[in-house]
């Protein structure tokens, strides 16, 4: 009878009063709090500053300014605390507190992130190196407004043409193309480290005023390109307009598992489907088979691994084109079944 009552008065009712009023709770616990914070203080900083001594001892580097927790991971704590009821996320509005959830999570994983992790890998890029004619045809049929420019090999990128220049161009020039020079409508391109944290990446778009640039890797090699929106794509998701093709490179199956193109990013298919395949070691789909299976897998074979199975339905080459996901649980049901 002890142990009910003090569950029900001690742990039960007050957290439902302090849920149903918690200024009014705050404001009356702040006090006693302070008064906790002034005489136990101490005593955590000793134990933390023991601790880090003990690791620093065990040959582990540890920042004397470095709380135990980071103020990311306390910022996350409180963002998961404010989305979830009882241990289980809230199922109404569910996939709003999804989105909250997500949104919130990628301002706070910038630090984390590097330029490839997120640029568009050269294999995907659109670019440019022909007679004007063709460059003007190219540019109307083109949904991007930038495309870069190259001259004697795709590595060699001398300049980015934008839409605007060139129509400009082409207006004064009454259409007659002979009249344009490129090199008088190209930019000057600029070159980051792929190894750049998103974070001084979004801070140099700002400070540039500008939206656009080519990554190149340790070697000065031209590794894909990374624009504004590809980073603002990481906090508040896919940014689709009209121009955007209809396709996301993925679509479901009947037997409820989904096909799914192999450059896709595993973020973006974390975030649209609130899975949790691991992103540490791979950016895109194959890259995450290809790392767990230590080789290139032929086509139809079969891996299962994180909770899931996945299949390989195309190969083109080297590459892992389109692949068959499915949950290990669907997978369970459909043999009991």
């Amino acid at each position: 009878l002890i142990a009910i009552a003090i569950l029900i008065f001690v742990v039960v009712l007050p957290k439902i009063y302090a849920l149903a009023y918690p200024e009014t709770v705050a404001l009356a616990v702040a006090p006693v709090a302070r008064a906790i914070v002034a005489v136990f203080g101490s005593v955590v900083v000793i134990t933390e500053r023991g601790a880090k001594a003990m690791m620093r001892k065990l040959g582990v580097a540890v920042d004397e300014g470095d709380g135990l927790l980071s103020v990311q991971d306390r910022l996350r704590g409180a963002i998961e605390l404010h989305l979830q009821r009882d241990g289980t996320v809230e199922t109404a509005n569910n996939a709003s507190l999804r989105k909250d959830r997500h949104m919130l999570g990628g301002i706070l994983d910038l630090k984390n992130l590097e330029v490839a992790d997120v640029m568009v890998h050269r294999t995907q890029m659109q670019t440019i190196d022909s007679p004007m004619t063709e460059i003007v045809t190219h540019m109307f049929d083109n949904a991007h407004t930038r495309v870069p420019v190259w001259r004697d090999k795709p590595d060699n990128i001398i300049g980015i043409l934008h839409a605007k220049n060139l129509f400009t161009a082409l207006q004064k020039a009454k259409g007659d193309t002979t009249q344009l020079k490129l090199d008088d409508l190209m930019g000057d391109p600029w070159f980051v480290p792929d190894t750049r944290p998103l974070q001084d990446q979004l801070n140099a778009f700002l400070r540039r005023k500008t939206h656009f640039a080519l990554v190149v890797d340790e070697y000065g090699d031209v590794q894909g390109l990374i624009t504004l929106e590809d980073i603002m794509e990481e906090i508040v998701g896919d940014i689709k307009d009209e121009f955007d093709g209809l396709s996301t490179g993925v679509r479901k199956a009947k037997d409820g598992s989904y096909v799914v193109n192999g450059t896709l990013s595993l973020r973006d298919l974390n975030r649209a489907f609130d899975w949790h395949l691991p992103d540490d070691e791979a950016t895109t789909l194959a890259g995450l088979i290809i790392h767990e299976s230590r080789t290139i897998p032929e086509q139809g074979q079969v891996f299962d691994f994180h909770g899931f199975r996945f299949e390989v339905i195309k190969k083109t080459r080297q590459q892992l084109t389109s692949i068959r996901v499915t949950r290990m649980n669907a997978v369970a049901e459909d043999a009991t079944g």
